[in-house]
């Protein structure tokens, strides 16, 4: 994901004619997932509260994340994602901040039904930690509670295989941040020699409860990624992101590598 800390975090989903990987979709009964990802990014600008790319900053950051995955049936998935993170920042003429953190997010995804499409819920709970740099400068992280409705389909196109998985969120998180709403929505295209062409958009905006220093925000971020499967159980995603919008943000450049396993 990669979900929302430093970064909306890459939503590893991914469908193919052999068994679906994340996102609405759920492994069967007793299988693993396990989806490891290294994100630098960097942003020399940033959106003032017009939207405006004005403002000069220093943006650093690295943020590494292991989402694991359980099918403890084949309608109901637990996860677990320990992530790390470390960013230096600067805006405002102020000091350089450097700092790391630790969370820890887990949670269930239960699959609703598989008619047309797959449709689940999620819900999962975060510790503190794991601070969100991209929107302010303090150092406020806040547990966190969300609750996600996720939608997948797959389709044919030009004779390969492809997919769209949409999904929507609330997030409830303690005070000083405020709470977000999430939108995030994916679409990826099997090519030639085992090969997975993925775009994806996420977006996050403040949905009140913010106490002072915080201020109202919007983080669009999208992502382009190639995905290869090495053999049936390994699968290498290498992207670049950008956020060419937003509003009290950084404008986030970077790339990520991911390592996607099933057992």
């Amino acid at each position: 994901m990669w979900r929302v800390s430093l970064v909306v975090l890459s939503l590893l989903v991914g469908y193919s004619p052999a068994p679906s990987w994340a996102g609405a979709w759920t492994p069967h009964r007793g299988h693993v997932q396990v989806f490891s990802g290294f994100t630098i990014s960097h942003a020399s600008k940033s959106f003032d509260g017009d939207g405006k790319r004005t403002q000069d900053v220093l943006f650093d950051k690295m943020f590494v994340q292991n989402c694991i995955e359980y099918g403890l049936t084949d309608a109901v998935t637990l996860f677990a994602t320990p992530e790390y993170v470390t960013v230096q920042s600067a805006a405002n003429g102020q000091s350089i901040l450097r700092v790391h953190d630790t969370a820890v997010e887990a949670g269930a995804r239960v699959l609703l039904f598989s008619r047309i499409g797959m449709l689940s819920v999620q819900g999962s709970a975060k510790t503190a930690g794991a601070f969100n740099m991209t929107v302010s400068a303090y150092r406020a992280s806040g547990k966190q509670a969300e609750l996600r409705l996720l939608y997948g389909r797959s389709f044919k196109l030009f004779g390969g295989d492809g997919f769209i998985d949409v999904q929507a969120a609330q997030r409830w998180i303690s005070r000083p941040r405020p709470d977000e709403i999430a939108i995030d929505a994916t679409a990826g295209l099997w090519l030639r020699h085992g090969t997975l062409a993925m775009l994806q958009s996420f977006n996050t905006v403040s949905s009140g409860g913010a106490v002072a220093p915080y201020t109202s925000y919007r983080m669009h971020k999208f992502e382009l990624s190639l995905v290869q499967r090495v053999t049936h159980s390994w699968s290498l995603q290498v992207g670049g992101l950008i956020s060419p919008i937003g509003q009290n943000i950084v404008a986030e450049r970077g790339l990520t590598v991911s390592i996607w396993s099933r057992f």
